[in-house]
């Protein structure tokens, strides 16, 4: 089946003061340049649901797994560590922080490669063993940021809501648990996906599982690594997720405070080394707000974009294509910098 599906987001075109909205297709025909998703509509509706979103609670309970996880990271003083199972830890986050960067965000959220169906699935699986929701969600989620990054309405602004909210009390809220289907029509034909939005904490059990049965076999058969079941399962799923989970959130908070602007995009965003190398690319936030439909964040080639080198990697092996570049009119257009 094909997935020549439109790019949903696009150049962020409006004023800053106008709201925002992705005007996501319900079809797959090829929107063009044309689809850029941004129209002004309903400003007191929108700014009275916003005002809303600022004033809701956190639900402490609903989210009280999330909380354990990261108190489960005390039992690191029982468990101990190996050079072993601190290895895995480290791999895990990278390898899922590609699967957040490549696939939840440049893929799911803006449409920037082709893929088939098949490895498409695949990316969501891996993405969803992440523990950061389904790839509905996310794609949904980052889609509003998007419409309207740094204004009222937008969840997850460092400036209007401050620091801790933007970095993680946004999304601990009853309103964000929902996935806002209307801005990911396109995803919501694929049952496949749907499934694995509404049950997205299968994937990361699995892999907890694993962690776990990883370690006590090699307990068993290599005793002289010096781990076992429950050091596995502390460093290779729980320190790790936890670890990717704060780096994430970065770019909704840090890379909307710290860094340079080389694009007038009419919010904060801003370009960020050391977050860029932190998120395998992502901290080039200001080149992305600029231009989101590119597969590229490090628009040259001084600017470390580890997903994409991994992408054009998978590109190279088929198993994904039509990555789609930078034009050389981005370069130029909006620059303050």
């Amino acid at each position: 089946m094909s997935l020549d599906v439109d790019t949903i987001v696009n150049e962020v075109a409006p004023a800053p003061s106008r709201p925002r909205i992705v005007e996501v297709p319900a079809t797959s025909a090829d929107a063009g340049a044309a689809s850029n998703g941004m129209r002004a509509s309903g400003r007191s509706r929108m700014s009275a649901a916003a005002t809303s979103t600022v004033r809701e609670r956190i639900n402490w309970v609903g989210n009280s797994p999330y909380f354990l996880l990261h108190f489960a990271c005390f039992a690191v003083i029982w468990v101990g560590w190996s050079p072993l199972a601190v290895g895995v830890a480290a791999f895990f986050f990278v390898s899922r922080m590609f699967a957040v960067t490549g696939f939840y965000h440049r893929y799911f959220s803006h449409r920037t490669f082709k893929t088939s169906r098949a490895f498409q699935f695949v990316m969501a699986f891996a993405g969803t063993a992440c523990l950061q929701r389904g790839p509905l969600w996310w794609a949904a989620h980052h889609r509003h940021h998007h419409a309207f990054s740094d204004e009222i309405e937008d969840r997850h602004s460092p400036r209007l809501l401050g620091f801790l909210r933007a970095h993680a009390g946004w999304f601990l809220t009853p309103s964000a648990a929902k996935t806002e289907m209307h801005y990911v029509r396109d995803w919501a034909r694929f049952p496949e996906l749907v499934f694995l939005d509404r049950y997205h904490a299968l994937p990361a059990l699995a892999l907890a599982l694993f962690t776990f049965g990883l370690g006590a076999l090699l307990e068993r058969v290599a005793p002289g690594l010096g781990t076992n079941g429950w050091q596995m399962l502390v460093w290779g799923f729980v320190i790790s997720t936890v670890v990717l989970y704060h780096a994430t959130y970065t770019i909704n908070s840090l890379a909307h405070q710290f860094g340079s602007k080389r694009f007038d995009t009419g919010d904060d965003s801003r370009n960020n080394f050391w977050l860029a190398l932190l998120t395998l690319g992502e901290g080039w936030h200001n080149n992305h707000h600029h231009y989101p439909s590119a597969v590229r964040q490090g628009f040259y080639w001084w600017e470390i974009d580890i997903t994409y080198y991994l992408l054009a990697g998978l590109s190279r092996l088929g198993l994904i294509w039509e990555l789609r570049p930078v034009p050389a009119h981005a370069l130029e257009r909006d620059r303050v910098g």
